[in-house]
């Protein structure tokens, strides 16, 4: 399976789980983004789908593109909007030899490097948005297993993670821990704090 379709995957699967949310209730439910509640990280999910869109048009360095907004009503129909843009854009022919200009990353990315750092995003924000609500997450081990490969090659220098950082620091990863836990571990996120889905 190559990125794209890897991608595909796992932004279908975030934006179904994006869809579980159903009143006001739960889109004000805490999410393993700290200080961030469903809604504002449904906000984020839908700005990268933009950025990454454009990014992927040449037009990635144009900030506006990446703005995030609050929306009133239901945050799932944006989403979802932005989630066929960007799936759409990287469907494009040679899409993955274009460079992308990243600016939360500091610069220009080969598409192939760019996709699989929205791919393993993705893979992380579903989990988030199963982990806010309570439900399973289901990707399969072939996903999952592209995904852990990707979190390895993301820097752990801790100049580069934290606050203001596109990634968490890296946690201490548990011996005998599956693919989606390492993966969450190696980008900052404590699964065992959120119970609801399995790892």
């Amino acid at each position: 399976m190559d990125v794209v379709e890897l991608d595909r995957i796992a932004v279908r699967e975030a934006a179904r789980v994006v869809g579980l949310a159903r009143d006001d209730a739960d889109w004000a439910r805490d999410t393993p983004c700290a200080g961030w509640d469903l809604r504002r990280l449904v906000a984020h999910m839908t700005a990268q789908h933009h950025g990454f869109a454009a990014a992927a048009r040449g037009e990635g360095g144009e900030t506006r593109f990446w703005r995030e907004r609050t929306e009133e009503g239901d945050p799932a129909d944006p989403h979802r909007t932005a989630a066929d843009e960007v799936l759409a854009a990287f469907a494009e022919p040679g899409v993955a030899e274009r460079e992308f200009v990243l600016p939360e990353l500091g610069g220009g990315f080969a598409g192939r490097t760019a996709i699989g750092f929205h791919f393993v995003d993705y893979v992380v924000h579903a989990w988030d948005v199963a982990a806010a609500l309570g439900v399973p997450l289901g990707l399969a081990d072939e996903v999952l297993g592209a995904a852990l490969a990707v979190a390895r090659r993301v820097p752990t220098d801790p100049a580069g993670r934290g606050p203001g950082f596109a990634f968490a620091s890296a946690l201490k990863v548990p011996e005998g821990a599956g693919p989606l836990e390492e993966t969450l571990r190696l980008l900052g996120r404590e699964p065992e704090a959120w119970p609801g889905p399995g790892v």
